[in-house]
């Protein structure tokens, strides 16, 4: 169930009011109830997949014990991860494998063709087995002592606010927190909370999914259109992945605040990064930190010769590439982000040592570079992005627009993106001033809130498709 549906915001009221009912004293019975409720609204989906995320969670948890058992865990460790990487290579990547090596067999004179798999890929895969491969690892490499209370593992794997797109939270921060390390109910967290979920909202419904509507009409059939129309449609799909995205992350921490938990950031103003390495440091950050912790680092991070530094880095986003899905437009997105890192760390340019300008131009180039690298992302073959970004550069045609329906859908998704922008603008630059929804003035507070309700009544899309990285 996700957070932007009907449903969600009818139930999430009783689920909260439940949870609060059950006496403070009786942890155990919270953790089963959040447990239950978890697992209900993932069997809502897919009652069958449930299976995947219990098998994940018994198999993580055990060789996990046995890891912290022997004083030989390696070969524990290995079998582990194998175990628990099994049902995600096998509904994600089948396919792709399937279908990459019947091409390569076909252009060597073998014509075969395996059975390809028609399933829905269980929901929230690559994120509960990120989650689930990031504890394992913390126990070898003896970061965390392991966990012995299975109720409790389970609900860390499977917490509802967060298994759908994440954040990944390690187990160093939420296992803590479900073991007793958070208050009864915390009133101002459940406030701060609440302006997360309805921000987020407004993100998702107002902004994301009225943005989708351009993109999907333009880049679904790019060759109607003009380079102009193209290249609008491709910034329009950055912000609308950032909006979907940071929108489902940003009600995730609400509505695991108004329950008393504190989640992973995940965003942090990503497009006024002044370079791709710092981009990375604000897009994403539970992904990127898992890279880096599990990744990059035990490649050899930065401690190395530069020639190596620049494989580890290589090798780390292509990494990510592979995660985000079974497609070459993927690991290209991938491979592209890790190119670019690269050039500036060549260039000395990975961290910003100029003045405002200097820092605006750089905020603008690397938007541009993002850009670009999102196009392979949301086309569904490496030759409809090659094809949208040459028709970018087609000057034939005069930009096109549907009068009738563009009257009215353009003015609200320029509302949108304006409001956003102005958002991340005063958060990034002027955190402490003009403040509407923490302004100690009451008047100002409700007014804000009440025109944020307001704006996603009137402009909101409900009832649209489900978060894009619910895919991954």
């Amino acid at each position: 169930m996700i957070f932007n549906s009907f449903n969600f915001i009818v139930i999430y009221p009783l689920l909260f009011l439940l949870y609060y009912v059950i006496p403070e004293r009786y942890l155990k019975v919270r953790n089963l109830y959040l447990l239950i409720v978890s697992y209900a609204l993932y069997i809502s989906w897919k009652p069958i997949y449930s299976l995947i995320l219990l098998g994940v969670t018994i198999v993580t948890f055990y060789s996990a014990k046995l890891i912290a058992r022997n004083t030989s865990p390696r070969k524990y460790m290995l079998l582990g991860v194998v175990l628990s990487l099994l049902p995600l290579l096998f509904f994600k990547y089948f396919n792709f494998i399937n279908q990459t090596l019947t091409s390569v067999l076909s252009n060597v004179g073998f014509q075969c063709q395996l059975t390809g798999l028609n399933w829905a890929i269980p929901v929230g895969i690559s994120f509960f087995t990120f989650q689930a491969l990031g504890y394992l690892w913390d126990v070898y490499y003896k970061r965390i002592p392991v966990e012995n209370d299975f109720l409790s593992y389970c609900l860390f794997l499977s917490f509802f606010p967060s298994i759908l797109s994440g954040p990944i939270n390690k187990a160093s921060l939420l296992l803590p927190q479900i073991k007793g390390l958070r208050k009864h109910f915390d009133y101002s967290k459940a406030v701060e909370g609440l302006k997360m979920l309805l921000w987020g909202m407004f993100m998702k419904v107002v902004v994301a999914d009225r943005v989708a509507l351009r993109v999907d009409s333009i880049l679904d059939s790019y060759m109607n259109y003009s380079g102009a129309s193209c290249f609008m449609a491709s910034v329009f799909y950055t912000i609308q992945i950032y909006a979907d995205f940071a929108g489902y992350s940003l009600m995730a921490i609400g509505v695991g605040k108004t329950l008393g938990f504190e989640l992973t950031e995940n965003f942090h103003r990503p497009y006024f990064a002044w370079s791709v390495t710092d981009f990375w440091r604000r897009w994403h950050i539970s992904l990127s930190t898992w890279l880096k912790d599990y990744v990059y680092i035990p490649l050899g991070g930065s401690r190395c010769s530069k020639a190596r530094n620049y494989w580890n880095i290589f090798i780390t986003f292509l990494v990510s590439g592979i995660w985000h899905g079974a497609n070459w437009t993927f690991i290209v997105w991938g491979i592209l982000h890790g190119l670019f890192q690269i050039i500036e760390k060549m260039l000395g340019e990975q961290k910003c040592r100029y003045g405002w300008f200097g820092k605006s131009i750089k905020i603008m180039i690397t938007f541009m570079l993002v850009n670009f690298a999102w196009i392979f992302f949301r086309m569904p073959t490496l030759s409809d992005a090659w094809g949208v970004i040459e028709r970018m550069f087609d000057f034939s045609l005069p930009m096109t627009f549907a009068l009738t329906e563009d009257i009215v859908s353009l003015p609200i998704i320029f509302f949108g993106i304006i409001l956003l922008f102005l958002k991340d603008l005063r958060d990034e630059f002027f955190p402490k001033k003009f403040l509407l929804m923490n302004n100690k003035f009451v008047i100002v507070r409700w007014t804000t809130y009440m025109f944020v309700i307001v704006s996603i009544m009137l402009f909101g899309l409900f009832g649209a498709d489900q978060f894009i990285y619910a895919n991954f």
